[in-house]
């Protein structure tokens, strides 16, 4: 019986490993360095022409529904963030790798249309579930199952046949894999991802996203984003397994068990999921058929299921329960729609404005600004050296620092001023009818507000500092673009960080980058 160590050794040796895309490989690699900055991420990506060109199709599409094109690789980074955009690379990089050839058993094009649905999927739950950042959900799940396309290519005619066995079965499949082959595709996934550098972040999940419970690290967001990947693939084999019901069961109870998911919230996941997967699809440049929702394909398969054994009057009054619960289940989501609506703008954490919202509002200033002549200054901050803080206290501290902080630099700006959470651990305040030297002492009371703050959680007392960029738009002369501004901004920030941090540093274009400190 060949070994796990011979499995991947035939994988090397037959070519059936997938090359990832040099942007895509160096990008994982800078992505991690916390020196790397907005113009090294475009630079990099600039150099695909094809690749940028999909990039800004899908970011200036509903996918993401900004009020402006956005017109650079530059801009769009800087609006989306890192992880957002290393998710379109890595999707498009995965997505348009060349079809290898293989026997019938095996349908590619299917493959990749389950794995994007399971994509999407791990947005919506994540949402639902967690403050985490649902980009390297999506990323796990596009890759989770990519261990049966390299057994697929590895042993053809073998896996053909396991495939025919299982008949949709993923327990069964596995059983099968480790049986004929010596390594389930699990594994073979997971090494694949090792041999890519893929963070553990990435890699670890597509190991145990079959089995969450078999993961014993004590990484809790590690934990939940196994789970939720776990729950996006039953969501996916729901919709294209061709067994739903056996799928559908499972997902709700292990929905709840994990993550304490009401009725309604599950149901607004199962009723989203296909418009969002369709949308996706013609997104990334897959061919995908219109499909039913989830509680049509579930209802589909429960009348086919029942027409064994029911009457004519049965199938009526069943019709006539199921209209009723469908008219309640529609009544009960126009309900969470008008509340959705209310905290859409919200940051669940820290319950100041989210990145979307400071982005739209962004814009409103900067017209504003222009008419009225006034000068417009962006504040953006980091907290320093939060990754260690995190690594050595824990996400629970962590979370701790961040809604304190939120609440600490609310008392310190203007009614009319905008606090928003730019993203992690970045704030971003907007100071309308503010100039350079106003906005850099309004930066340097909140640096000092924190300095000061005794930050007490859990019985342990912490000292937390933060850097500071500020860059001003005058009002007058050019229109400036908000992505330029933003970028200014994060160029100061960066300075602040080389400079020793705990610091504000002004954005001065003399000398083409930064001023001197205040």
């Amino acid at each position: 019986m060949p070994t796990k160590e011979d499995v991947i050794q035939h994988v090397i040796e037959t070519g059936s490993l997938p090359t990832l895309s040099t942007v895509a490989s160096t990008l994982i690699n800078i992505t991690g360095k916390e020196e790397t900055t907005i113009y090294d991420i475009s630079k990099l990506i600039a150099q695909d022409v094809s690749l940028s060109s999909k990039i800004l199709k899908v970011v200036n599409s509903s996918f993401y529904n900004f009020p402006n094109e956005v017109g650079t690789i530059q801009q769009a980074v800087a609006i989306l963030g890192t992880n957002a955009v290393r998710s379109l690379v890595l999707s498009f990089s995965f997505l348009n790798m060349e079809r290898p050839k293989h026997s019938a058993g095996f349908d590619y094009e299917r493959f990749w249309e389950e794995s994007l649905a399971a994509a999407v999927a791990s947005k919506l739950i994540m949402a639902k579930v967690s403050e985490q950042d649902p980009e390297e959900a999506f990323t796990v799940s596009l890759l989770q199952n990519l261990g049966k396309l390299i057994l697929a290519c590895a042993y053809r005619d073998t896996y053909d046949q396991l495939l025919e066995e299982a008949a949709g079965s993923e327990k069964i499949l596995l059983d099968l894999e480790d049986e004929r082959i010596g390594a389930n595709h699990a594994f073979i996934g997971g090494e694949a991802a090792k041999r890519w550098n893929f963070p553990e972040s990435l890699a670890v999940p597509i190991v145990y996203h079959h089995d969450p419970e078999s993961y014993c690290g004590d990484d809790a967001d590690l934990k939940t984003e196994i789970r939720v990947v776990h729950l996006a693939a039953l969501l996916a084999n729901i919709m294209y397994s061709g067994s739903p019901i056996d799928y559908h069961a499972p997902f709700r109870e292990r929905a709840q068990k994990m993550f304490k998911l009401d009725t309604s919230s599950i149901d607004e996941i199962l009723e989203q999921a296909n418009g969002d997967v369709a949308k996706a699809a013609e997104y990334f440049g897959l061919n995908i058929e219109g499909t039913a929702s989830i509680p049509e394909i579930l209802q589909q398969a429960n009348i086919e299921l029942s027409l064994l054994n029911m009457s004519y009057e049965q199938i009526n009054r069943e019709l006539v329960q199921s209209k009723m619960k469908l008219e309640k289940l529609t009544s009960e989501l126009e309900e969470k729609n008008r509340y959705l609506e209310e905290i859409a703008n919200l940051d669940g954490l820290t319950q100041i404005y989210n990145h979307r919202y400071f982005q739209e509002s962004l814009d409103k200033e900067i017209s504003r600004s222009i008419r009225q002549e006034n000068c417009l200054c962006l504040v953006l901050a980091d907290i320093d050296n939060f990754k260690k803080f995190n690594d050595f206290y824990g996400h629970q501290a962590g979370d701790y620092v961040l809604k304190e902080l939120a609440s600490l630099w609310g008392g310190v700006i203007r009614e009319y001023d905008l606090l928003a959470r730019y993203g992690g651990e970045e704030f971003v305040i907007i100071l309308p009818e503010t100039d350079e030297a106003e906005g850099l002492i309004v930066a340097e009371k909140i640096r000092v507000a924190i300095e000061q703050h005794p930050f007490s959680y859990d019985g342990d007392d912490y000292r937390v500092t933060s850097s500071f960029g500020v860059s001003v738009f005058s009002g007058v002369g050019k229109a400036m673009k908000k992505t330029e501004l933003i970028e200014r901004a994060d160029k100061a920030l960066y300075s602040a960080k080389k400079k020793g941090r705990n610091r504000v540093e002004p954005y001065a274009e003399k000398s083409g980058w930064f001023g001197k400190s205040k």
